[in-house]
């Protein structure tokens, strides 16, 4: 496996996830029971709950269940247990990263969505940035991927751990997109963050903020036409039930991240801290591992099942870059950290 940089940490509040969390036990400590360390010296059993939005199958929890579970409880030495929370058990994005952030979750592995509040952050998912996964890899898992993450821990009280990839997002629909006529009026679901709005406002689209746990009734339901996320999202969820085609954009690349809460991380010993940095790195690289390759099989699944997928023209792909630049002249102008932060992400293209 290769190994992706490892990073710090994360940690804040909402009493939302409070209620959430009720129902699952709560606290962090399994009832007083003990392990020994590296030296016979007893150490309080902790259980780790990691939450995220993922489908069960999905690489992102496949890579939590066959290496960060295994590798954290084994290399423990017992002193750690994990319980996993895929598909929005413990809420949806907003609340179980604020789970985190109160300390009701241990762990998450959330998306962008403290890119309001963390300005840096947003950078991972402005459009149309990062040419291939390679460009991808030299970027967050070298010095610009730390100086994103930098203001994280100060403003949310959050640790981050590592890098993972949700993937190069693009459209599915219910009629083919083949030009961007076919775009106007077209009714898009978005997560609701800024960027993502905007961005599917000047494509022509009319947006529909919907949380991932809405996406599917929101298909089926007509409510919205299509959607945009990686394929990997779109199989795993099985929103290809009710879509018709795919267009392969790649109009923005979305990583994850590793998140744990400060308070947590400071009260484990540093025996514990490493073992839980290693496996974070470790399953990360997996699940990136994972996500790239599973494109063709993906694609090819979803054929299978019906989906055509269109790949834009480069006048289609151009007309979609030149729509979106306006977004770049307001970052250039909001932060006078953006442009050249854009041309050394530009510069590690391969």
């Amino acid at each position: 496996m290769k190994k992706s940089r490892l990073f710090g940490g994360l940690t804040a509040l909402t009493m939302a996830s409070v209620l959430v969390l009720a129902a699952c036990g709560g606290g962090s400590e399994t009832g007083g029971s003990t392990a020994s360390d590296g030296d016979g010296a007893p150490v309080e059993t902790k259980n780790i709950k990691i939450a995220h939005y993922f489908a069960e199958d999905h690489p992102q929890n496949v890579a939590l269940k066959e290496v960060f579970k295994p590798m954290v409880e084994e290399n423990s030495g017992g002193t750690l247990t994990v319980e996993i929370y895929p598909n929005s058990q413990l809420g949806a994005e907003q609340e179980f990263y604020d789970g985190v952030r109160n300390g009701t979750i241990e762990m998450g592995i959330p998306g962008m969505i403290m890119q309001s509040s963390v300005e840096k952050l947003a950078v991972g998912e402005w459009p149309f940035l990062f040419e291939d996964y390679e460009h991808v890899k030299n970027v967050l898992n070298g010095p610009i991927g730390e100086e994103l993450t930098a203001d994280l821990e100060k403003i949310h009280g959050v640790k981050p751990l590592a890098w993972s990839a949700n993937g190069f997002r693009m459209v599915s629909s219910d009629k083919p997109i083949e030009s961007m006529e076919d775009f106007k009026g077209f009714r898009i679901r978005t997560p609701n963050i800024p960027n993502y709005i905007e961005l599917w406002e000047l494509m022509g689209t009319n947006v529909t903020p919907l949380a991932i746990s809405e996406v599917f009734t929101g298909l089926e339901q007509g409510v919205i036409a299509g959607q945009e996320n990686p394929i990997a999202t779109l199989r795993a969820s099985g929103w290809y039930e009710v879509q018709s085609d795919v267009l392969e954009s790649y109009h923005m690349f979305s990583p994850n991240l590793y998140i744990i809460n400060s308070n947590f991380w400071n009260g484990l010993t540093p025996e514990q801290q490493e073992v839980i940095q290693e496996a974070s790195t470790e399953a990360a690289a997996y699940e990136f591992e994972l996500i790239e390759n599973s494109y063709e099989e993906d694609k090819a699944y979803l054929e299978e099942q019906g989906l055509t997928f269109t790949t834009p023209s480069d006048e289609f792909r151009q007309q979609m870059r030149d729509a979106a630049q306006p977004m770049y002249d307001s970052f250039f102008e909001q932060y006078d950290w953006a442009e050249d932060m854009v041309e050394r992400i530009r510069a590690e293209a391969n």
